[in-house]
Parts: C-alpha cells; structure tokens; sequence
C-alpha cells in the first residue's frame, strides 16, 4: 500500500480562504469533516460541491477501504443548510432553473455516497438536523455520541425537508420519518438508537475510539466482496422479490468466482489470517 497521508487535503475554501471541507486518508480510512464549526457546520454551496469532489476522490483511490463523515468541533455533525447563504447560488445574476439546479447537490452527494462502493460512517457527536440529519442517514452506519440530536425541523421555518425524505424512510419506519418531518421535533440518541436509524450510541469521550474501531473492523474486510456486496444491497433495494432475488443469486456466483473468495476460503481452513488482494 502506498504510504498515507498525514496532513488533510482541503477542498472547495471558503470566502475567506478556510477550506470548508478536510479531506484526509490515513490506515485505508478516509476521514471526511465539515470544517465550519462556527456556524454548526451548516452547509454552504461551498461545502456540498466539497463533499461531492471529495467524495469522487475517495472512490477513485484504491487506498482507500472505508469513509469516515464527520463535522469539525464539538457541537454539531451538520446543522443542515445555511439559509443566509443558500438563498441563492454564488453567482449573484442566477436565474430561478440555475438556483434549482444548485439545490440538486445535496442529492448528488446522497447518491456518491450510496454509490461509492466502499463502507460509509457518520460520526454524530452533537446536531445533525435537516440535511445534516440526511447526511448523516445517507451513511452506511451511523455511530452517535450520547450528547448526538437528530431533527427535521424545516417545518418550523415554513418550509419541507424535501431532499431527506430518502434517507430518512430508509433508515427508520416510514410512518416515524414522517411524525419527525411534521412535527419538526428533535430526537435524542437514546430515542434514535431505538428507532433504528442509529447503529451505535456511546458516551462522549469514547466516540472517537469507536469510530475508529469499527472503521478499522470495516477496512480489514476484502474490498472486492465489500464492493460487490454493498452495491447489491443497495440496487435490490427498491426491487420486488423476485427480481431481487434473481440478482442477489448472480452476484453469488459471480461473487464466489473472485480471487479473494478464494483466498478467504483458503485462509480458514489453513486457519490463517487471509490476506485480500480486491479481486
């Protein structure tokens, strides 16, 4: 492997030239941060094309085994949009169709990151409402400090958590996203762990040491199964069973034909540690 990079590759600067997302790849874990702590890590036109280009590097990098998302400081993951900036797009004479087209970057980034190929963490240490709360749900698993608040609170300022309403019905009972989108309220991470969107909640000081364990858990797998197997979970999502089913056995075989189904097969019957190759 090549050797890791130590200091973050910085994405997309901000206007007055802090980069608003940190990008850095260390151990075959690439760690992604919101780097606006002063405003909750809100998300600006700046941040969502950050995420995407990072997102896209991740996936392009070999090295790179599992993706850690994360928000800067010690108060927020994502405080969703920041509406006294996103009213508009950075070009202060957009027209109404270049406005929406902009708003379609939050649903980019939902779709890299279900599209990756490669295991997604979010680690949720304070707020994560609106689309922080989206964000955080388009990931694979979600690991949540005790202090972590979830929220759709759009509602409350006369508008409709639109974008989110994918990630949110996939990740808890559809009937229970909608009570949080009407009502606007927030949910602690004890109640977010029992709804099921939560795969993990941990006290404070220990979140950090969690994140990494199960990153560390999730980079030791082979890749090529990895990819093969998230990217199936994913396409059989929507399918009718049948359909589903049809698919799931193609990728069985096609799966088993993989040189690191092979070595995984030799390893535990030789009783060795298998050493992956990714394909």
């Amino acid at each position: 492997m090549a050797e890791p990079e130590t200091d973050p590759v910085t994405h997309e600067g901000g206007v007055s030239g802090t980069p608003t997302v940190l990008y850095q790849v260390e151990a075959g874990v690439a760690r992604v941060t919101i780097n606006r702590p002063e405003r909750r890590n809100a998300m600006s036109w700046e941040v969502m094309r950050g995420l995407r280009r990072v997102l896209s590097d991740a996936a392009q990098d070999s090295e790179v085994r599992v993706v850690v998302l994360a928000g800067a400081g010690d108060e927020a993951f994502c405080a969703g949009a920041d509406l006294g900036k996103m009213t508009g797009t950075d070009e202060p004479e957009a027209g109404t169709l270049a406005v929406h087209e902009a708003r379609g970057v939050l649903a980019d980034v939902f779709t890299a990151l279900w599209q990756l190929g490669k295991p997604t963490v979010a680690r949720v240490q304070g707020f994560a409402l609106a689309g922080g709360f989206g964000l955080a749900l388009a990931c694979d698993l979600v690991v949540a400090s005790e202090r972590a608040r979830f929220g759709a609170p759009e509602v409350n300022v006369g508008l409709w958590p639109y974008m989110i309403t994918v990630p949110l019905v996939r990740s808890m009972p559809p009937k229970q996203a909608l009570e949080l989108m009407l009502t606007g309220r927030r949910v602690d991470a004890a109640e977010a762990l029992r709804l099921g969107f939560v795969t993990r909640v941990v006290p404070h000081g220990e979140l950090d040491g969690a994140v990494s364990e199960l990153a560390e858990t999730l980079a030791a797998k082979s890749p090529a199964v990895m990819k093969l197997g998230r990217d199936a979970f994913y396409a059989v999502w929507d399918m009718a069973a049948p359909e589903a089913l049809a698919h799931l056995h193609a990728m069985l075989s096609l799966t088993a034909q993989t040189e690191d189904a092979a070595e995984g097969i030799a390893a535990f019957l030789e009783k060795r540690a298998p050493r992956w190759r990714g394909r």
